[in-house]
């Protein structure tokens, strides 16, 4: 199983202290939170993509996961979400090349519609063609990284006339590619149909919802590519730890009360009984987490959110310290519940080159 975190770069008012962020202290701060993945034994950590107030994750995540990149030697570099609808594909088939060589493989994609509606005229685009959008992207950006020379023709951008995107991908291997949704079942078809990964977000709504997505993405990656077994999943979370569970409620529930995106809504409570969102101690945090494979099966890769509603750096840091203390059982765990066959983590860059250059080999045998 890959772990790791996630970040939306909310510039959020801290309700404890009345301390709002700067931008600088925000985008320093989500560097220091990636150095301390890699130090506490994270595999993963993942940026979002937002062109909006109050968020400062970056509207081309390449800077900033360039920027990691150089100070990290292991972690793998993911975007949490690249909006594939409101980017062109051959941008992002440079950009994500580019950063590819620079971080030595490092490097995969989610793909995803975003969750900001004005995003879509801002770009020229139209959100009712959302679907449309993210299919024929996709199935671009896919050609661009396979095929060196392209003819290409669609209906929302110009046609391509042998075009060569550069640089090459790594290897001649491009990078890993999710595609997350929360609620399109044609986005899981998608994902099924390439045979890429398949991020289930649950972060906010109901266990069951997920289900018949996931559900969904394995019984057509079984139609296309004959085993459901060999799917890859991942899943987010969300975690505020203590020592007990008393004081992580009574730390938590300011942020929680006045959070940008469920503020307002469902209780503390209600909220931690219907999502993954777990506020207690390790030992809970570890019995909720293991759940996920009881519900969803045994999955590649768990994403957590632990810097937002406001969270300063230096409890964010703490939380990591926390999970870092019961990694080793988590993993441990999550091992034992892994059928025999099932792929552990996600294919690397090392293994994908690997069977691309056996693939070279045996066909000029």
């Amino acid at each position: 199983m890959q772990v790791g975190i996630f970040t939306i770069g909310d510039i959020t008012t801290d309700p404890t202290t009345g301390r709002t962020p700067t931008e600088n202290e925000r985008i320093k701060a989500t560097v220091t939170l990636a150095r301390k993945a890699e130090e506490i034994g994270l595999d993963v950590f993942a940026t979002g993509e937002h062109h909006n107030p109050p968020f400062v994750a970056p509207a081309n995540p390449t800077v900033l996961l360039a920027n990691i990149a150089a100070q990290t030697e292991r972690l793998l570099l993911s975007t949490a979400t690249t909006l594939i609808t409101t980017n062109d594909p051959v941008r992002l088939a440079e950009d994500y090349a580019y950063l590819q060589h620079l971080a030595d493989g490092r490097v995969d994609l989610m793909m995803g519609r975003g969750n900001t509606g004005p995003v879509y005229p801002w770009f020229g685009k139209d959100i009712r063609d959302g679907i449309e959008l993210a299919v024929e992207n996709y199935a671009l950006l896919h050609q661009l990284w396979r095929e060196d020379i392209v003819d290409w023709e669609g209906k929302f951008r110009t046609p391509l006339h042998g075009f060569t995107s550069t640089p090459r991908p790594l290897d001649g291997v491009p990078p890993f590619v999710w595609h997350g949704s929360i609620r399109s079942p044609e986005i899981a078809e998608q994902a099924a149909y390439y045979g890429d990964g398949f991020f289930a977000n649950h972060i906010f709504w109901p266990t069951y919802h997920f289900q018949r997505l996931i559900a969904l993405y394995r019984k057509r990656f079984e139609h296309y590519h004959g085993s459901a077994d060999q799917a890859i999943v991942g899943l987010g979370g969300q975690f505020y730890l203590a020592k007990n569970s008393q004081d992580a409620v009574r730390e938590f529930r300011p942020y929680f009360d006045r959070a940008p995106v469920y503020g307002g809504g469902p209780s503390l409570e209600e909220f931690t009984s219907g999502t993954p969102l777990t506020v207690g101690s390790p030992a809970e945090f570890v019995e909720k987490t293991l759940s996920f494979t009881e519900n969803f099966g045994y999955y590649q890769r768990q994403l957590f959110l632990v810097d937002h509603a406001g969270l300063p750096l230096d409890a964010a840091l703490r939380q990591l310290d926390l999970l870092g203390e019961v990694l080793p059982q988590l993993r441990t765990e999550w091992e034992a519940r892994r059928g025999e066959g099932v792929p552990a983590t996600p294919p690397t860059h090392a293994e994908r080159a690997a069977q691309l250059t056996t693939s070279e080999e045996v066909s000029h045998d």
